[in-house]
């Protein structure tokens, strides 16, 4: 009997589908890894989580839909902002702090509620636990506004600043008014920008410049942002010759700069003008103003009378042998973090092992206004006993200033200046990984702000701004001449952000460049004790490496490395590590409805960090990498597989276990894109 002819399918139906037909074979670990793909055990796949999708008015939220309301204008805003902090959800700082309607200086002008009998008949009700500061033995400032308040004891006494448990570096309301009004002085940084023959953008200078010569102040921007002037490097080195007629009684020089020379760039005429007079023996304009005030300049006492002489204005250079030395060999490096790294995580991730940690990058200008946001990134909390702060800047005389307010009214251990930021508006503005481009600027922010601070100054870069153009090596071999005591390189170019695993050959390649005593400090995909211990005896040249997004995702490897171990840790001890957190934030940024909320909403941009992890026992190869992409999957419990969610939802699901309910309304989406590798922290 003959074959029946096979029957054709439609052309625009679909193939038919035996039921016979076996599923395809999963791929093997190996291939899993080869792909990027977190080789997890098939017996906790699952499907992925069906989401919804949200509505056309809204916008994704990391899981929710953000409905966009009606724009309104400032003078709109200021003014429901006003009825608000009138009504009585808004107790007066003063009043619910004592409890006593009288306390309040303001009186009935204050415009804040008094009503205490109010407040607390519309107060939510308090969080199961105890208040964070009645845990310590310490009055809880926060008095009736304290989401804890039924945990009160009326025995305590009020916090002592004094105490070891203070946190450091406040910006004094004395300092805060100086830098408003620009009158803060920084005698050692316009000394060494001028003995660079660098272009001083200092408002003052500028003011006296157009006092005395308006035809040549004309040049100096006086911005109210105190930007720097200096858009590009001199290439103009200082005389030789200039103060050494000048001598003290033993026929030496005053002033003798430490820092060894460099040839600039021949020929590439600068944008900047350096006045004639550097070579005239004397650096100072004859008709240049004096700044007021000049007998004593933060508790420095200076000369002026003698216009000629340099005795005031170049301040003698330390050499690097005389600054304090900090030893980074083979210490565990917290990278400073934007957004994550404040002071609550940096202080779990001390609890866990971290040797050194960092404050989140700050801006200079920012810090030189004064603000106040900015200069909370420069706390410090007790625990920290190796610490130092980053900051970031485009220009010399900007950073060297910074340097030197830091210096002066700052408790740090270093300095470390970002030249390796990827975020367009810093680059956009000539700072972070913008400066890999401009080598000579690097060169004069590296001297001037090294010379003003006995400290040591470190620097972060990375390998190049542009991918294929590695920059790092030609700067390694004299940056410790310049002034620097370490660097860290972050083996990846500005262009290529997070999209490929780090060039640590090429890390090491910089590393054999450095001179003996300049610490080298390796940055990228450090997520095992493994890669810590390959990285460092790989080269011996490296002194330690430095940790980011590895103690994002799971802050406990500061502990595997030093017990050298991959812990298994179940989800009740991430969840302790959470509830630690929690308590941290709640001291730092305050037990009342404000601080719990602001504790929440970093504890969930955190939390889009750690939904990354993936649970050693359930994996297939170990140790994780980061570039692995985890698939959907249950975990051994289900506090485990909640904890594995990247949905916003399943986040705040978690913070409600730990600071109750949320406010009706909330919505929560990350500052950095969810569903990416490519941008979790500053360069």
């Amino acid at each position: 009997m003959a074959a029946s002819a096979p029957v054709t399918d439609p052309p625009d139906s679909s193939p038919a589908v035996t039921t016979d037909s076996p599923p395809p074979p999963r791929p093997t670990p190996e291939e899993l890894v080869a792909r990027a793909v977190a080789p997890v055990k098939p017996a906790f796949l699952r499907p992925p989580p069906i989401r919804e999708v949200p509505k056309e008015e809204g916008k994704a939220g990391g899981g929710g839909a953000v409905v966009t309301g009606e724009k309104k204008s400032k003078r709109q805003l200021k003014r429901e902002r006003q009825q608000e902090q009138k009504s009585t959800s808004h107790l007066c700082i003063e009043v619910g702090k004592s409890g006593n309607v009288d306390s309040c200086k303001y009186g009935t002008s204050c415009r804040f509620s008094h009503d205490i009998n109010a407040y607390l008949a519309q107060k939510p009700g308090d969080f199961e636990g105890t208040c964070p500061f009645t845990a310590l033995g310490h009055l809880c400032p926060y008095g009736l506004t304290c989401r804890f308040l039924g945990t009160h004891k009326d025995n305590l006494a009020p916090q002592n600043h004094s105490e070891g448990n203070h946190e450091r570096n406040p910006l004094s309301k004395d300092i805060q008014k100086l830098l408003w009004k620009n009158k803060y002085k920084f005698p050692k940084a316009s000394a060494q920008i001028k003995l660079l023959g660098l272009k001083d953008g200092n408002k003052n200078k500028a003011k006296a410049a157009n006092d005395d010569n308006p035809h040549e102040a004309h040049e100096l921007n006086g911005d109210e942002k105190t930007e720097s002037l200096s858009s590009v490097p001199a290439n103009v080195e200082p005389d030789p010759t200039l103060c050494k007629e000048i001598d003290n009684s033993e026929g030496e020089p005053l002033v003798v700069s430490s820092v060894q020379r460099v040839e600039p760039r021949p020929l590439k005429k600068s944008k900047v003008e350096v006045d004639e007079t550097l070579n005239d023996g004397t650096g100072i304009h004859d008709n240049e103003a004096e700044p007021e005030d000049l007998n004593l300049i933060n508790g420095i006492k200076v000369s002026s009378n003698n216009q000629s002489s340099c005795r005031v204005d170049l301040i003698t250079t330390p050499h690097l042998r005389e600054k304090k030395i900090i030893d980074f060999r083979e210490k565990l490096y917290l990278a400073p973090l934007t957004t994550v790294g404040n002071l609550p995580f940096r202080r779990l991730c001390k609890t866990l092992g971290a040797d050194i940690t960092c404050g989140e990058m700050a801006m200079c200008t920012n810090l030189l206004q004064g603000q106040a946001s900015e200069w909370a990134l420069l706390r410090r909390h007790p625990s920290e006993d190796l610490f130092g702060v980053q900051i970031c800047g485009p220009y010399p005389d900007t950073v060297a200033r910074t340097v030197e307010l830091v210096d002066n009214e700052c408790s740090v251990d270093f300095i470390d200046i970002n030249m390796g930021c990827p975020i367009d508006i810093v680059v956009n503005k000539g700072a972070g990984s913008s400066l890999l481009t401009k080598p000579m600027r690097i060169k004069s922010i590296v001297q001037a702000a090294s010379t003003v601070t006995e400290k040591p100054l470190t620097v972060k870069v990375r390998t190049a701004f542009f991918e294929g153009r590695n920059r790092a090596d030609s700067i390694v071999s004299d940056i410790y001449d310049w002034g620097a005591s370490a660097i860290t390189i972050h083996g990846r170019s500005r262009q290529q952000r997070y999209s490929k695993l780090a060039d640590w050959d090429y890390i090491y390649q910089c590393a054999q460049k450095a001179p003996d005593n300049l610490h080298v400090i390796g940055n990228g995909d450090v997520f095992s004790f493994t890669d810590w211990n390959k990285h460092v005896s790989d080269c011996s040249k490296i002194s330690t490496c430095m940790i980011a997004r590895g103690a994002l995702i799971k802050p406990w490897l500061f502990t595997e490395i030093k017990e050298q171990r991959h812990w298994d840790i179940t989800s009740g001890e991430r969840l302790n590590i959470l509830k630690d957190f929690v308590h941290f934030g709640l001291e730092h940024w305050g037990s009342d409805s404000k601080g719990v909320e602001t504790t929440r909403h970093f504890l969930l941009e955190w939390l889009s960090y750690t939904c990354r992890y993936i649970p050693v026992g359930l994996l297939d190869v170990i140790p994780q990498r980061l570039n692995w992409r985890p698939p959907s999957y249950y975990g051994r419990d289900d506090l485990e597989t909640l904890m594995a969610s990247d949905s916003a939802a399943d986040w705040i699901r978690i913070s409600e276990m730990l600071l109750g309910k949320v406010p009706e309304g909330f919505t929560f989406a990350p500052k950095h894109k969810s569903n990416a590798y490519d941008r979790a922290e500053n360069g």
